[in-house]
């Protein structure tokens, strides 16, 4: 079946389909603004760090392509001061949207160089806005192809360690945490890649993954995708993972990453250092596959990461449609504890250290920690 898009784009339209809704309802919305792109990112209707990082650059395109079009044209574009002193705040304003997720802060510095780059380099205003429109579009579109080789390298590799411990003629089971394909990039995804690339290549047994709450992506999201891709998967509750290991043959866990420091601490969504703390108790190799622009080497290790915490409501309301089924799907939000619950923790990530994560795949290949060492050096795969 056609995999599921995240982002839908024509030369006047950027749309975006409502992860709210999902599973039961598909539904797209326009993204007409810079701040209804900032919305659609701090709200969650779009989520996964390569997929906001992509649609705040297509939606700066897309403000730009329609100065550009405009007749007369914005005050903006008479000037390089003028086109600055408008696009640098609205590039800062992108990247409060979603603080964890370094693919945002990358793509809208991607974009603040282009532009101080097309000024250094003498061009007029009216080209400096074009390449400002180009390079919005290229962060969007290089997306896919780089999802697909890392999930070929990580996969290979996988492919290897599993041969090397089981022999030949295994089929591999891996676990997943939160949401990490189509839905959560451009194309394809990251670890949900990589099981992809499993499935594809007629090696994986079966994906197991976690539901994920508060938001529940595993349960809505990458249950759809493995649903609508065909692949064999089985769901897990997130306090389920330690009996699964028991229990079943788990040959790895593999997860996305929204921002990894310069030693491989790795943030990611919320229940991902519990699987890996449960995966090192099991001896199951731990694997998080994501884009070089995830990589942060300005922070030396995950203490210096930023943290987001969402809303403490949102851990007391879970939303899906009504059950017995309807002829048409009627979807309705309940409280789950007690009103007025005045003690609420909720962390958007959590940071797994170093020394739990076996490997690092990215587009450029797969980063391992050297013989007795707990920490990576990632200068190979940058």
């Amino acid at each position: 079946m056609t995999p599921l898009t995240s982002i839908r784009v024509s030369e006047d339209k950027l749309e975006i389909v409502n992860q709210l809704l999902l599973p039961h309802t598909t539904e797209f919305i326009e993204v007409n603004t810079i701040e209804e792109a900032h919305d659609a990112i701090k709200s969650m209707k779009i989520r996964g760090a390569p997929a906001i990082a992509s649609l705040a650059a297509l939606a700066f395109s897309h403000h730009l392509s329609r100065a550009l079009r405009a007749s007369p044209q914005p005050a903006f574009l008479e000037s390089h001061a003028a086109l600055k002193a408008h696009v640098e705040p609205l590039l800062s304003f992108l990247y409060t949207a979603r603080p964890t997720a370094v693919n945002l802060g990358a793509a809208t510095r991607r974009l603040t160089a282009v532009l101080e780059g097309s000024i250094a380099a003498g061009q007029d205003v009216q080209a400096t806005a074009r390449e400002l429109v180009a390079e919005g579009q290229v962060v969007a579109d290089e997306d896919v192809g780089r999802n697909k080789e890392m999930s070929k390298y990580g996969g290979e590799w996988l492919k290897e360690q599993v041969l090397k411990r089981n022999g030949p003629g295994y089929k591999i089971n891996v676990l997943t945490v939160c949401n990490t394909g189509s839905l959560a990039t451009s194309g394809y995804g990251t670890a949900l890649g990589l099981i992809t690339y499993l499935h594809e290549t007629k090696i994986l047994g079966k994906a197991y993954y976690t539901q994920t709450a508060p938001y529940h992506q595993g349960s809505r999201l990458t249950a759809l995708e493995l649903q609508t891709l065909n692949i064999p998967s089985v769901m897990i509750c997130d306090t389920m993972v330690g009996s699964l290991f028991q229990h079943h043959d788990i040959h790895a866990v593999v997860v996305g990453a929204d921002r990894v420091a310069r030693n491989g601490d790795t943030a990611n969504k919320i229940g991902t250092y519990n699987a890996a703390v449960i995966a090192a108790r099991h001896k199951i190799p731990f694997i998080v596959v994501a884009p070089i622009s995830t990589l942060d080497l300005d922070i030396v290790d995950g203490s210096g990461i930023p943290i987001e915490h969402r809303p403490p409501i949102e851990a007391c309301l879970v939303r899906g449609a009504l059950y017995p089924s309807q002829a048409t799907v009627e979807q309705a939000v309940v409280m789950i504890t007690p009103p007025g619950l005045e003690g609420v923790y909720n962390p958007s990530f959590d940071v797994t250290p170093a020394e739990l994560i076996t490997a690092i795949v990215t587009e450029k290949g797969v980063a391992v920690k050297r013989e007795g060492e707990d920490l990576f050096d990632l200068s190979g795969i940058i």
